[in-house]
């Protein structure tokens, strides 16, 4: 479970870019994380992830603060960036044996994870080779195998499936269905509604730093008394912010 309480972010000279979020994230669903560029997603998920401090409020992952309890917080979820641009100056299989000496991956363990998830996606056949010669999608699939190898209890992805090939975003997705089935904790941002709408539980939408709407598409459709698509409630809502 993550929960957000009336966390608040501010940098110098901008507008507030997340204003006392409330939001509560169950065990065993996908929940999709949407809103217009600048709303104030990527801010909200560094502040999850521990990458920016908290200006107020508090943000735990099943129980641990992320701000008080950082390393335990950090033990137990997953994280993928909106921008795959990292350890460009490692070889594939040298990043992620950093990764699993991390988390203190046995070597038997580590070597059958990243068999079958290099496979998966793959790019096994590049492990030998400089990330910083992948393409961006090689680059996107050796982060996400990096994230996974040690199967963190919560899922958290930016923007996870941009640059993927069609096998290996279905891959991805199957995963992510599998995971929260198992009772985990899978939470993403995308700007692709029409996934996000056949792949979610439920769907929060933010724009200006605030919450618009949490909850399933059913309720979405409730409440707005309207048979209307993700995609057109969506507009609605963050054309009428």
């Amino acid at each position: 479970m993550i929960e957000i309480n009336n966390v608040t972010k501010d940098f110098a000279g901008k507008k507030r870019a997340v204003d006392q979020l409330n939001l509560t994230i169950p065990d065993g669903k996908i929940i999709g994380f949407l809103g217009p560029n600048g709303a104030g997603k990527s801010t909200t998920i560094k502040m999850m992830t521990g990458i920016l401090p908290i200006d107020q409020g508090t943000i735990s992952l099943n129980g641990f603060d992320i701000e008080k309890n950082a390393m335990d917080a950090k033990k137990i979820f997953g994280y993928v960036p909106d921008r795959p641009d990292m350890f460009l100056r490692l070889k594939g299989i040298d990043y992620l044996n950093f990764i699993g000496d991390i988390y203190n991956i046995p070597t038997e363990i580590r070597r059958k994870r990243i068999t079958k998830l290099t496979q998966l996606f793959s790019i096994d056949h590049a492990l030998g080779d400089y990330i910083q010669t992948y393409s961006h999608g090689m680059r996107q699939k050796i982060i996400v195998t990096g994230v996974l190898i040690h199967e963190p209890e919560i899922w958290i992805l930016d923007e996870p499936l941009t640059g993927l090939d069609p096998k290996s975003a279905y891959t991805l997705k199957e995963m992510m269905r599998e995971h929260a089935n198992k009772g985990k904790t899978v939470f993403f941002s995308s700007h692709g509604l029409e996934v996000v709408e056949q792949l979610c539980d439920e769907v929060a939408i933010i724009n200006n730093g605030k919450l618009l709407f949490y909850g399933s598409l059913d309720d979405m459709r409730k409440q707005y008394e309207s048979n209307q698509s993700l995609e057109q409630v969506f507009l609605e809502l963050t054309n009428n912010e």
